[in-house]
């Protein structure tokens, strides 16, 4: 568009969290099925108004909790539509970029780290 804008700019924030929910249901039974205590959010940006990150895992690995139970507030996954969108030139390209996203988020969760991610090709 000759404005500086994509058609990617057109989506709104419904529309993006439609998407998230939409790639989350699809993820497999046995990836989803031990996420207990667990939200799923999107923001706009990152608090320090980054576009570097795509989203972030706020809470204790399952490896590391010891004595977490009843009462914790639960842990949080959030997806930052604004980097995401301005990386996708189009929804094919976000709903994948939104898959991988929720694939490596998931994956801090079970205590998997950017290190084991990168060897299994996931970051």
């Amino acid at each position: 568009m000759s404005d500086g804008t994509t058609p990617m700019d057109a989506l709104s924030e419904d529309e993006f969290e439609k998407l998230v929910i939409a790639e989350l249901d699809a993820l497999p039974d046995d990836m989803v099925d031990g996420l207990e205590n667990l939200i799923f959010v999107t923001e706009a940006r990152p608090e320090n108004g980054s576009l570097d990150a795509l989203g972030l895992y706020d809470g204790i690995a399952l490896t590391e909790r010891d004595r977490y139970g009843f009462g914790e507030l639960p842990d949080r996954i959030i997806l930052y539509r604004e980097p995401l969108l301005a990386m996708c030139a189009d929804l094919t390209e976000l709903r994948d970029q939104i898959h991988i996203t929720l694939v490596h988020e998931i994956a801090h969760f079970y205590g998997i780290d950017d290190d084991q991610l990168h060897e299994l090709g996931w970051s």
